[in-house]
């Protein structure tokens, strides 16, 4: 096998799930391009066709046949011989398994066996036939692998890989392993770097950022690390995942003592109910929470809480529900992600049967969807009339005359291209804007100061 077979074959990448799925990918492109890959934007002009996936509920599955099976229909590759390739967490969880549903895929790699990539797809196009790697542990560490980001202005940086919470709907902790922090200062010199190229934003990356350092120093460290990555120079920092039952009073501190961190805190509650937050293993009370969410709101007053909720857990009662509802109206979210359960094969949750009709599951989604709603517009309009520092990111999708970017506070925010001059050429860029118009899930307004 040779690795110089993948020069100047094409390569399309599609990702499903979360941001750890979206860094994966940019490392597997990092690595293709190191090769002499080409990447392009259409499946129908690539050599290579590459799905990363997600396995968090059954949606990503149906996705993901439906997606491989209409390749079969692509016309030729340009080089020939196209090859079909399965990574990430579906990967990692069925291996070899998927061809049995999925008879056109040449590739399968699983979480832990991304810096293969090239190898098992060199196997593929000189000797044809399955190439699979699924192992529980490598060796090669995908954070010292190349990586192709999607932006000049932002990057993700993994920070730990893993869980060791075992909620019990999860299958995370089973494909992507226990948590394993990297190394202090090999984080901070790597952001350092990125500062130097011209890097305004990263998002410190994990499935719990709050455990970081927990296996390297014997307690978590994630207060720290936003001090030292404060300390570098860029000028925003995100973070995701954040587990309420270790969120510390020293990275609340940290939080509102680092002006780099950005006023906005993803804190999944999945549930406002305290019994069914026992059954999901999730470690903390309704009580709990909400004291958090005090705790935060006492020294970041405007901060922006966004939020995961799952309706329909197995036997989740009317009167849980409820509970969920009062609590999404108590806390007053900005954006919440909310999901209709969905049973993951090989998870505690799967062996519980309820016999909760559909129709009612449904319409308690549709009640919460409004609560959010509600929250969110209440939240946003808030900002009517105020300058909030906007990093623009490009134009909208269905207007090219207005500029989007994204506030402090994780907010969508338009204003209108300035005449004469080039979007693209503002990407990255920082401008104040004052905001006239509040919707649920944007503002707009008008440029009041020049790029910078």
């Amino acid at each position: 096998m040779t690795l110089s077979v993948l020069s100047g074959k094409t390569y399309f990448i599609r990702t499903f799930g979360c941001q750890m799925n979206l860094h994966d990918s940019e490392r597997v492109s990092g690595l293709l391009d190191s090769y002499g890959c080409l990447e392009v934007a259409e499946p129908a002009d690539a050599d290579i066709v590459i799905f990363m996936t997600c396995c968090v509920r059954e949606a990503a599955d149906t996705r993901l046949y439906g997606q491989c099976s209409s390749c079969k229909s692509l016309p030729v590759a340009p080089h020939g011989k196209r090859v079909i390739a399965v990574g990430g967490c579906i990967a990692q969880r069925d291996g070899e398994g998927l061809l049995t549903n999925l008879d056109n895929v040449d590739v399968i790699f699983g979480t832990h066996s991304i810096a293969h990539v090239g190898e098992l797809i060199a196997d593929a196009l000189q000797s044809g036939g399955h190439h699979v790697r699924c192992e529980e542990h490598e060796d090669s560490d995908a954070t010292s692998m190349p990586w192709h980001r999607a932006t000049s202005y932002h990057s993700w940086v993994p920070i730990m890989t893993g869980c060791n919470n075992f909620c019990s709907y999860c299958i995370v902790p089973y494909v992507r392993g226990r948590e394993k922090s990297r190394p202090f200062d090999e984080i901070v010199d790597e952001v350092t770097s990125l500062v130097r190229c011209g890097v305004r934003e990263v998002t410190l990356l994990g499935q719990n950022v709050n455990s970081y350092g927990r296996d390297l120093f014997g307690a978590p460290r994630f207060a720290d690390l936003l001090r030292a990555v404060g300390d570098t120079g860029i000028e925003r920092i995100r973070f995701t995942s954040s587990h309420p039952k270790d969120l510390l009073p020293e990275t609340i501190e940290a939080m509102a003592e680092v002006p780099a961190v950005m006023p906005h805190l993803h804190l999944a509650v999945q549930s406002g109910s305290s019994r069914v937050l026992k059954e999901m293993n999730r470690r903390y009370t309704r009580e709990d929470y909400l004291s958090l969410v005090d705790a935060v709101r006492s020294k970041i007053p405007n901060i922006a809480l966004t939020t995961d909720i799952i309706v329909g857990f197995p036997g989740e009662t009317e009167d849980d529900f409820l509970e969920t509802l009062s609590l999404a109206r108590e806390v007053g979210y900005a954006q919440a992600f909310t999901f209709i359960y969905s049973k993951r094969k090989g998870t505690p949750a799967a062996e519980i049967d309820d016999p909760t009709p559909h129709e009612v599951i449904l319409d308690r989604f549709n009640r919460l969807v409004k609560v959010i709603e509600d929250g969110a517009f209440a939240y946003n309009s808030e900002f009517n009339g105020s300058v909030v520092p906007v990093l623009i990111e490009g134009t909208s999708k269905k207007d090219a005359t207005v500029l989007q970017g994204k506030s402090p506070w994780n907010q969508t925010v338009h204003a209108p291209v300035p005449t004469g001059v080039d979007p693209l050429t503002l990407v990255g860029r920082m401008v104040d804007v004052r905001i006239d118009t509040t919707k649920t899930w944007y503002l707009s307004g008008s440029l009041e100061s020049d790029f910078r």
